[in-house]
């Protein structure tokens, strides 16, 4: 009877908690234009997001893939067979109020820019070139020292950090003005910057704009764009494994400024099938001597991924996933001493069309072993697109529900996802999805769903 009696106290108490924090979220209402800026809108994940809006608007593009305007979501018991959309449940941004704004150290319009960019068919583009020729990018803030193999001239002339971010902040503002601009959303698409560590210019804000001012080599472009973005009141999430706005100052920024951030490193081709195959290995206890990654590509990323330094900050962010889906530390006769290699080869024959192959060594009952191969022919801009819509969506959607800092539940988006301190992050791609709709659930006042179930049988 005593155990029953703290079972119920602590389901009040867990009640009354979250009671409490949905007093907290109110959501208003998506009034106006949603803002969307975009380091790097030049690139083929910006042109290929870009022209399939506005597809969309001319009334013949399918946003495929985008959770936000295609998923549905379950609300309350199976037997109630209530699956809105999540559009329908929630009030969400109008992709029709989408306006865009960038820079990129190219400087060919958005037409011009997605027909080098490859991806899309000539046709498609041309139907839209009136709209994407209006869509050009703002010099960009850029150091050589961070992207080796980027060879772009159209680069702001100021050198001082600080200012540079003043800078952004100015155009942003000014874009805000001219195009009558409700909210913004930032999303970096930026290419991968070097892998470097957080030091003590990145501990808190003082520190961090200071460091501008000194133009402190610790400080790389991602970076002074976060800070304009937060300083604007604009949400932002990292589409590139660099190290960008998971920096102490920064998130402090965002929590003191009531902006919502995420990150990092959009998770599409090779890492998604890992975040998906992992979690039914483990689930099904079978053991890994060894997972063996290799990818072709072609395009801007392929090229900026050729440099050593820059390919080591996006292989960090590949190899993490694994350790924390199996964790050795708990399962040690299955995954203790498995063996995870990544590569990734610049091939500019393939473009943007990547090739993924995965070798993966497991073993079974009696220590039999068995092998998994993989060769996923895939599209990287076509799988970052619709998860770059997603992104904007529901960021705008923390943002007018006053949440702000780290948006795990963002996490189903990201190769590395952001979390608070001390906690470990979710790569179990079915657990990310569950955590995104249970926010989605809790948002829209609605119960979270657990699947026990066992209320069907022994009600």
């Amino acid at each position: 009877m005593e155990r029953e009696k703290l079972e119920e106290v602590n389901s009040s108490l867990k009640d009354r908690s979250l009671e409490k924090m949905k007093k907290k979220f109110k959501i208003s209402k998506p009034k106006g234009k949603l803002g969307v800026l975009i380091p790097g809108i030049g690139g083929a994940v910006s042109t290929t997001f870009i022209a399939g809006i506005e597809s969309y608007k001319q009334g013949s593009g399918k946003l495929f893939g985008s959770l936000s305007q295609m998923g549905t979501i379950r609300i309350g018991k199976r037997t109630e067979k209530n699956t809105p959309y999540i559009k329908d449940l929630i009030s969400l941004a109008n992709v029709e109020d989408l306006e865009f704004f960038g820079w990129d150290v190219y400087p060919q319009d958005c037409y011009k820019a997605t027909v080098k960019a490859g991806v899309l068919d000539r046709t498609l583009i041309d139907n839209l070139k009136d709209k994407l020729e209006r869509i050009k990018p703002n010099k960009a803030v850029f150091n050589k020292k961070f992207a080796e193999n980027l060879t772009g001239k159209n680069i702001k002339k100021e050198k001082n950090y600080f200012k540079l971010a003043l800078e952004l902040i100015a155009e942003i503002k000014a874009f805000k003005k001219e195009k009558n601009i409700d909210r913004l959303v930032m999303i970096w698409c930026g290419s991968t910057e070097i892998f470097f560590k957080k030091g003590k210019i990145h501990e808190s804000i003082k520190s961090f704009e200071d460091a501008l001012r000194k133009n402190h080599k610790g400080i790389s472009p991602s970076m002074i764009y976060a800070y304009a973005a937060i300083k604007c009141g604009a949400a932002y999430a990292n589409g590139a494994p660099n190290l960008s706005v998971d920096i102490p100052a920064l998130e402090k920024l965002s929590k003191k400024n009531n902006v919502p951030i995420a990150g990092k490193d959009f998770k599409t081709g090779q890492t998604l099938m890992k975040t998906i195959l992992a979690p039914g290995i483990k689930s099904r206890l079978l053991g890994l001597n060894g997972w063996f990654s290799t990818n072709i590509l072609g395009n801007r990323d392929g090229e900026v991924l050729d440099n050593p330094k820059n390919f080591k900050t996006k292989e960090e962010s590949k190899l993490s996933v694994l350790e924390h889906i199996f964790q050795p530390e708990i399962n040690q006769e299955l995954y203790g001493d498995f063996y995870h290699k990544v590569r990734i080869n610049y091939y500019p024959p393939r473009g943007d069309q990547k090739e993924a192959w995965d070798n993966i060594d497991i073993f079974g009952w009696l220590g039999y072993e068995m092998q998994i191969k993989v060769n996923f022919l895939c599209r990287d801009s076509i799988l970052a697109a619709p998860i770059v819509l997603d992104l904007i969506i529901f960021m705008d959607l923390a943002q007018r529900a006053g949440m702000y800092g780290i948006q795990e539940w963002m996490s189903f988006y990201f190769k590395s996802p952001m979390v608070g301190e001390n906690l470990y992050p979710e790569h179990d791609v079915f657990v990310q999805s569950m955590k995104l709709k249970n926010t989605l659930r809790f948002l829209a006042g609605e119960k979270n769903i657990d699947h026990l179930g066992l209320d069907y049988y022994y009600e």
